[in-house]
């Protein structure tokens, strides 16, 4: 039995270590809501932590940092501190009469789920069945104001030793951009994400990415327009990667029955948490549908959940999983680094085999409170 004894919301401010500039918007600080919980586990009391990956405004998502903190601790950790959960796989029930809100239930349920791996000393590779010691690291880079930038900025990364270019597109940044990237690296594994940014009318510009061989164009047209998926799948010959649209196993189940992508990107945070990315996982491994582990600008926390996640098999791709430096100067755990073959080892301690350093967040919370149950 789990039962969550004490709960507390903490938001820590972490400046990027560059902006991030999509077609949402530019990025220069990382506002983290996390959740601290202690759980009496089978008589063993034990702390864990979840990270909420929502963003601090709705542009990207629906849900937002501070909707989810209120939910968080109107709602969510109190509903849960009603019954003792039997197992772990029991969260995500306890909080189905909630509505969507998937980043905030996801948040909650790794918090407990960290909570219950280090009470019975269990790594969270080892309990979602994860087969591999690393993964492979993928670099996302935002929009840049020239091809030459652009290039530049590729140019680094692969000198940093990612395993995967990603370059973020929208209109007027988008063809001649990659062009330039694929002359001057005619080699590299190379990706776009659109975020949403065209529309089915675009369908013949985005052809023209045919000619640059990427192993995927993620998202490019907005997250309901499943059906319009399947018709540009018909009309590129690059293959569709989706990502906002995927918010469930049964989303993307949907989805390949569709033939509206040929690659998913889970985020554990999208999809509700850990075990349903765990179901859509399987969901594409029985399809034969390749999949890779997605990030949000996550702290140390939420990466080591991706790292774990990204251990199971049926991630074949890399994802954008990158070191700590990508992002920030120090981050609220140890920092997680890139050997030179471009990989990060998947934490083996209890839990998410890491927790926030005292020091760090002394420097970085701006707010805690304490939830009442």
């Amino acid at each position: 039995m789990i039962t969550l004894r004490a709960a507390e919301l903490v938001r820590a401010d972490l400046p990027l270590v560059r902006p991030f500039r999509t077609s949402f918007g530019v990025q220069e600080l990382r506002e983290a809501v996390l959740v601290r919980v202690v759980c009496d586990v089978e008589g063993v009391e034990a702390e864990g932590w979840g990270e909420c990956v929502a963003g601090s405004d709705p542009f990207y998502s629906a849900e937002w940092g501070l909707g989810a903190w209120v939910l968080l601790r109107e709602v969510l950790l109190p509903m849960l501190a009603e019954e003792p959960l039997t197992t772990i796989e029991d969260t995500p029930a306890a909080m189905s009469e909630v509505r969507g809100n998937r980043m905030a239930k996801a948040a909650a349920e790794m918090a407990i789920t960290d909570a219950a791996l280090r009470a019975r000393g269990v790594s969270l590779k080892a309990y979602l069945g994860g087969e591999r010691d690393r993964v492979e690291c993928g670099v996302s880079i935002g929009i840049m104001d020239s091809p030459d930038d652009l290039v530049a900025a590729v140019g680094t990364y692969l000198g940093d030793g990612y395993t995967r270019i990603k370059c973020k597109i929208e209109p007027e940044a988008d063809v001649a951009f990659i062009a330039a990237v694929r002359e001057t690296f005619p080699d590299i594994a190379l990706t776009v994400d659109a975020n949403a940014a065209y529309t089915l009318a675009d369908a013949d510009l985005l052809a023209r990415l045919d000619a640059f061989d990427l192993d995927y164009i993620e998202q490019p047209l907005a997250e309901e327009e499943l059906m319009e998926h399947a018709a540009l799948a018909r009309l590129i010959e690059t293959p569709i990667c989706l990502d906002e649209t995927i918010v469930s196993a049964k989303s993307a189940e949907d989805a390949i029955a569709l033939g509206a992508c040929e690659v998913i990107n889970i985020k554990q945070g999208r999809v509700g948490g850990l075990a349903e990315a765990s179901w859509t996982h399987d969901v594409c491994v029985e399809h034969e549908i390749p999949v890779w582990c997605g990030g949000m600008l996550e702290t140390g926390l939420g990466r080591a959940a991706n790292l774990a996640l990204a251990s199971l098999p049926g991630f074949t791709m890399p994802g954008d999983t990158s070191p700590s430096s990508r992002y920030f100067h120090e981050d609220i755990t140890a920092p997680f680094e890139m050997a030179p073959d471009g990989t990060i080892a998947v934490p083996t301690g209890p839990g998410l085999g890491v927790a926030p350093l005292p020091g760090i967040m002394a420097r970085v919370v701006a707010e805690r409170e304490k939830v009442e149950l």
